[in-house]
């Protein structure tokens, strides 16, 4: 099981970013929280196993509608045994 940190880069506050990670952490069985950055971008935090970390950074790169990502970078990666979070969050 892993651990991964992103922060994803571009047009992604204030078009429903947030709801859309939520929603597709659902269908995926991921844990972890989403957040927005006072710097306008976009932290994710996500544990599953590695072709679900996969396919949601995929996800994240496509983004909602309204929403243009420039760039996504992992600013953390671990290992871990159980799951650090019990389910997906929208922090506020």
């Amino acid at each position: 099981m892993q651990q991964v940190k992103i922060k994803i880069y571009g047009r992604v506050q204030g078009v429903g970013f947030r709801y859309f990670v939520y929603i597709n952490t659902k269908k995926q069985n991921v844990t972890g929280y989403v957040k927005n950055l006072p710097d306008g971008t976009v932290e994710a935090l996500f544990e599953g196993d590695e072709k679900q970390i996969h396919e949601m950074i995929r996800i994240c790169k496509k983004g909602p509608p309204m929403a243009k990502v420039d760039r996504i970078e992992i600013i953390g990666r671990k290992h871990i045994d159980s799951n650090e979070y019990e389910d997906f969050s929208i922090i506020r």
